[in-house]
């Protein structure tokens, strides 16, 4: 299911390009009639004069054929054709999920007066088994890169909630650009905290999940407060920069004080991530689609950012004492797996697991073909069940006051604490 922007064009364009198989598609506007879509023709009726409309395109998601017709878009949209826009794919399969996951969006502001996007995921006719927050990665966002995640989580019948960083996704500010490591980390802990002290939710746990960067911001806000998160998911986190990749002291310097003269110039030189990031194809033609993930060069204010946040990281990997599962592919080129070792290896931790899955990639949970991410999501599953039991660590005596005082008081009285 494709989500375009419809102009006037989009026939001529179209019509141009071999679209195989029948496809039906359906306005977002009732008054407008369908199109049919067969092989290379399209025949519908179509006010032209209208500038815009929102066209909801239903067509397979599986086989050779959506992608055929799908690249053939994506052809159209890179040589700046101003017909149309690809805005999100969704697959059918993923919307019957839909079915027993609640998904709302909201727009919050920050403590600074910005506006970020939050999005969450709730299972219906169920009580949440705990609460678990979205730490996404860099350059990515939630509400389409862990869609999947969201609802898989749901589904087993956790409320997940996510935020687009600022810089990120639909949250405002510069595309890409994080100018505070420590700001971001604190637009995260003021969102995920509102929602952990709401009333329904203040007797449930409370765990995060971060992915790459998310990792990273996982972590941080451990640290910030040590006590409060009852346990963590790391999806190969960014937490150190293994030896042989790490800058010299002199590049670092000059990287410090290059980014507080140009801090927003894209010009660190790096490898596509999508290429090496996303072991799956048909996904990586996706990620591609996503005009709200940012795909240029990283800023140099950025790159400066997570690199101090990686090497503070570093220092404190002995601190991180709550319970945590790592889960990382063997065959990553974005994350170091041995990093994620040496974390396990390191904390503080009693509760700690490690998963290392040979031959993925880095994007274990969107990113693999479907029986991999299926894989991940029944160990972080199985995992997280079995400690989203809330144990009631209170006195006897604590817990019989309670039960009194409601009794005593009907009685008239006095009660003592």
């Amino acid at each position: 299911m494709c989500f375009l922007s419809w102009k006037p064009g989009f026939l001529y364009y179209l019509k141009r390009k071999c679209v195989p198989t029948p496809y039906l598609i359906s306005y977002g506007y009732h008054h407008i009639p369908a199109i049919l879509a067969y092989e290379s023709l399209f025949y519908c009726l179509f006010v032209s004069s209208l500038s815009s409309l929102s066209l909801l395109c239903f067509v397979p998601t599986t086989g050779t054929h959506f992608w055929r017709f799908f690249s053939s878009l994506l052809s159209l949209q890179r040589q700046r054709t101003p017909c149309f826009e690809v805005v999100e794919v969704v697959s059918l399969a993923m919307a019957k999920d839909m079915e027993n996951v609640k998904y709302e969006e909201e727009f919050i502001s920050n403590s600074r007066g910005m506006k970020l996007f939050t999005c969450q995921w709730l299972p219906i006719n169920q009580e949440p088994k705990a609460l678990i927050f979205l730490c996404h990665g860099y350059a990515v966002e939630c509400s389409i890169t862990m869609k999947g995640t969201g609802i898989r989580l749901a589904k087993a019948g956790f409320a997940v909630y996510g935020m687009d960083y600022l810089g990120h996704g639909k949250s405002s500010g510069l595309q890409g650009y994080i100018p505070n490591f420590d700001e971001l980390v604190n637009d995260c802990s003021d969102y995920f905290t509102s929602i952990c002290e709401k009333k329904e939710n203040k007797k449930k746990l409370k765990f995060l999940l971060g992915e790459s960067m998310g990792g990273a911001v996982a972590l941080f806000l451990h640290r910030k407060s040590p006590k409060y998160w009852n346990g963590a998911i790391l999806v190969a986190p960014m937490c150190k920069i293994a030896d042989e990749m790490k800058p010299p002291q002199a590049v670092i310097k000059i990287l410090t004080m290059l980014s507080k003269v140009i801090p927003t110039w894209k010009i660190i030189p790096t490898q596509d991530i999508i290429d090496i990031a996303i072991k799956d194809p048909e996904k990586r033609v996706e990620a591609r689609s996503n005009q709200y993930c940012y795909k240029e060069r990283p800023r140099l204010k950025t790159g400066n950012q997570l690199l101090m946040a990686s090497l503070e990281i570093e220092q404190k990997l002995h601190e991180v004492s709550l319970p945590f599962l790592i889960v990382h592919g063997g065959d990553d080129k974005v994350t170091d797996p041995s990093v994620s070792k040496l974390l396990y290896e390191s904390a503080y931790s009693t509760d700690k697991t490690f998963k290392l899955y040979p031959g993925m990639w880095h994007a274990l949970t969107s990113g693999e073909p479907p029986e991999n991410i299926d894989l991940v999501f029944s160990d972080i599953i199985a995992w997280l069940d079995p400690r989203s039991i809330a144990v009631d660590l209170r006195s006897e005596r604590e817990r019989k006051a309670e039960f009194d005082h409601p009794f005593l008081a009907l009685l008239g009285e006095k009660v003592i604490s």
